[in-house]
């Protein structure tokens, strides 16, 4: 499959296994546009078909802003309110994605942007970074995930204190709250974020993406099924040549290379 086009509003970038989705709209703290979805919608097909691609680093352009959520002025782009129902959904893009996803968080990160962040799989922050879901202020709630995934991360209570009032938390309080994994000095996030890419990339793929896979299925499902749904793909993996290899290079006492094959 070919690199499908996409705006200048959305950068990507490959090396070695990770890929890097770049929302670049920093003059307007990279707040989304329907024309700016439906590319990164684009790219989902390509990032989950190409092999090569092992991880996906998610991010904003500058400091200022990993992402505003949807350009407000430019709502209207999506026309009736049945067709805003069935927009262009870029959370459920990211969603969508079946390699591990991690979100680097500088800046806001709030409506939209939060929704991008709680579809990723593992989120690191600077600790300028401010989170919230704050449209309510406007209007309405989150349409994209804010309603479903922040009570499955923080608690009922603080998820329902964000969603009524929009106001924003700290770096630090969203660690606290397990919203963000780690949060580090703006200089050195970048490196953080690429250790942690590198050291995924390094593993066994199939299985990486098996256990996120699972992860998100013990999330909606009893424990009983889960349990035996993870026996199950746990022997799948065996028949992989990676776990050969895997097996083979603790044998040798080196470090295995793996195909995901």
């Amino acid at each position: 499959m070919s690199l499908p086009n996409f705006p200048d509003e959305l950068l990507f970038t490959e090396n070695d296994g990770v890929a890097s989705i770049t929302l670049n709209r920093e003059n307007k703290l990279n707040t989304m546009t329907p024309d700016m979805g439906r590319a990164l919608l684009d790219l989902v097909p390509y990032i989950n078909a190409n092999n090569e691609i092992r991880v996906v680093i998610l991010t904003g352009s500058g400091e200022k802003s990993f992402s505003a959520g949807s350009d407000v002025k430019v709502l209207d782009q999506y026309g009736s309110n049945w067709q805003l129902r069935n927009r262009v959904d870029y959370a459920r893009g990211i969603w969508a994605i079946k390699k591990p996803v991690i979100a680097k968080i500088r800046g806001y990160c709030i409506g939209g942007g939060l929704e991008m962040a709680l579809m990723s799989d593992i989120r690191y922050a600077a600790d300028t970074a401010q989170f919230g879901a704050g449209e309510i202020k406007l209007g309405w709630h989150g349409g994209a995930g804010n309603t479903q995934l922040l009570p499955r991360i923080l608690s009922t209570g603080k998820a329902l204190e964000m969603l009524l009032t929009g106001d924003l938390i700290s770096a630090s309080e969203a660690k606290e709250y397990g919203l963000v994994e780690k949060v580090l000095p703006s200089a050195q996030l970048d490196l953080s974020v690429e250790n942690l890419a590198r050291r995924i990339a390094d593993n066994a793929p199939i299985a990486a993406q098996l256990a996120k896979h699972l992860v998100r299925v013990s999330q909606s499902t009893a424990v009983d099924i889960g349990l035996q749904y993870e026996n199950d793909t746990f022997a799948y993996c065996f028949t992989t040549q990676d776990s050969t290899e895997g097996r083979k290079a603790f044998v040798e006492k080196r470090k295995p290379v793996f195909r995901g094959q």
